[in-house]
């Protein structure tokens, strides 16, 4: 079977990033802000230094793990029709960005600080929108308890989708407890949902080589409780990783590797999903730069690495706003992210992103989610067969004749050539100002007539219960 892709670093290459990676852990360590990690984990093999808090992690370690990491696993849903089996397959799974500060209001276009009616509203869009596969929990609850916005988010946002959901707030292991206690009360239960996890969770390494105490903690918890770990490296070449595209990707490589490590010594065949959101730095501004075309290229070098493993990956991204209202962006980033979805990771995530990440916009999801159905078609199956290619077709045609009244034409049209939407295609194409409104309009219409499946209200009563005694708790 054909399938469009890109390809990177050759085999040779692929052995040194790993090979540097090993000598990595094994002779720098990385550190675990944590004691009772550090003890799990030397109980596993590796050479603990707890003053420095430095964990050694020799070869044989990472190779156990990676083999009790799972190859194939799902990302499930309350509606079982939004199961995500991995490997995906032919092309990735799309999801909206996360954990934004602000929002574009949909009504009055103000850009202001995110509240949790927000985060519901907005879950309530993605779930309408049939391009996007599942869902982050994509803005910060800034209107609740600052030590509680983590639950908040995970609640509104399985209230307002039938979709599988992930978390992007770990800030402890007793609020990943709680986020656990509410996804299993949807569930039906500890054990159902280990067999079936409703939700996974972003946990982000902190660049370079280090594990912050209440992440890996919360960390460790989930993977106990069999929800899927994302491993997200943010390594940033020149800043917190080596300033060239290899530096960068081993450095995100072996933190990755540490991660897994971490996840499988706390619950062997707990499922992990080796994850990058690593870019270069602006060499104008010192922040992260997104719009480099290395972004791409460690993006596409990181999924060939996590295919190497037979682990499952996110690695890109698929997000095209730039400004605070909707907007197909400029070139560059257009060039960028399309390069980006050919690599070889299983997950996309993005959509709906403004403002580098740090706003979300309700009318941005419309666009990048329509982008999305017309980019993906260039990643679709493509049969290469005796039947495809047609040779009797072309008998039977002749020379210097069409093939427009062949039944091989009107056999195979219909699933060889894509028609796209023109509607969507003409909103994509239009002036800015149009975009902005019709993107809106949009938005609007999806949230005024699409319907969530409802949660009983004993089960919301239940969960709403579980909040506030953990609120009162840390409150004490």
């Amino acid at each position: 079977m054909a399938r469009a892709r890109m390809t990177f670093l050759n085999e040779q290459e692929q052995t040194l990033i790993h090979e540097q990676s090993i000598k990595t852990l094994e002779k720098i360590g990385v550190q675990v802000q944590s004691r009772s990690v550090l003890e799990l984990l030397e109980q596993k093999g590796a050479a603990v230094d707890y003053d420095a808090m430095i964990a050694k992690l020799p070869e044989k370690l990472v190779n156990a793990s990676l083999e009790t990491a799972p190859k194939e696993f799902s990302l499930c849903a309350r509606d079982p029709k939004h199961d995500l089996k991995f490997p995906s397959y032919p092309y990735p799974y799309a999801t909206t960005s996360g954990l934004a500060v602000k929002v574009t209001d949909l009504r009055t276009g103000e850009y202001r600080a995110s509240t949790r009616k927000d985060a519901a509203e907005f879950a309530k869009l993605a779930d309408a929108l049939n391009p996007v596969d599942f869902l982050w929990t994509s803005l910060t609850a800034t209107d609740v308890p600052a030590f509680a916005h983590g639950p908040h988010e995970l609640w509104a946002t399985m209230q307002n989708t039938s979709k599988h959901v992930q978390g992007v707030t770990v800030q402890s292991a007793e609020d990943a407890r709680v986020q656990v206690e509410l996804a299993a009360l949807v569930a039906g239960g500890s054990d159902a949902l280990r067999a079936r996890p409703l939700m996974s969770v972003i946990s982000c390494p902190i660049a370079p080589l280090s594990f912050e105490r209440g992440a890996i903690e919360a960390q460790v918890e989930f993977a106990r409780a069999g929800i899927p770990i994302c491993s997200m490296s943010m390594s940033m070449g020149g800043i917190t990783a080596p300033v060239t595209v290899a530096g960068t990707i081993t450095n995100a490589n072996t933190e990755n590797l540490a991660s897994i490590v971490i996840t499988q010594a706390a619950c062997p065949g707990s499922p992990h999903i080796y994850t990058s959101e690593s870019a270069p730095m602006d060499m104008q501004t010192g922040a992260i730069n997104y719009s480099a075309p290395e972004k791409t290229l460690i993006a596409i070098g990181l999924g060939e690495m996590a295919n190497r493993y037979g682990i499952p990956c996110l690695v890109s991204d698929i997000g095209f706003g730039d400004e605070t209202h909707p907007n197909v962006g400029p070139f560059s980033d257009l060039a960028i992210q399309i390069m980006g979805v050919a690599s070889r990771t299983d997950i996309l995530t993005g959509m709906g992103c403004v403002d580098s990440a740090k706003g979300i916009c309700f009318g941005q999801l419309v666009v990048d989610a329509y982008i999305w159905e017309c980019v993906r078609e260039f990643m679709k199956e493509v049969h290469v067969t005796e039947e495809r290619i047609g040779l009797d077709a072309v008998a039977e045609v002749g020379h210097a004749h069409h093939f427009l009244k062949s039944k091989h034409t009107r056999r195979f049209m219909r699933d060889e050539i894509t028609q796209w939407d023109p509607s969507k295609v003409e909103m994509l194409s239009s002036d800015a100002k149009t975009v902005i409104a019709e993107a809106n309009r949009i938005a609007e219409q999806l949230l005024k007539d699409h319907q969530v499946l409802a949660f009983d209200e004993d089960l919301i009563q239940q969960g709403d219960e579980i909040i506030r005694a953990y609120e009162g708790r840390l409150a004490a």
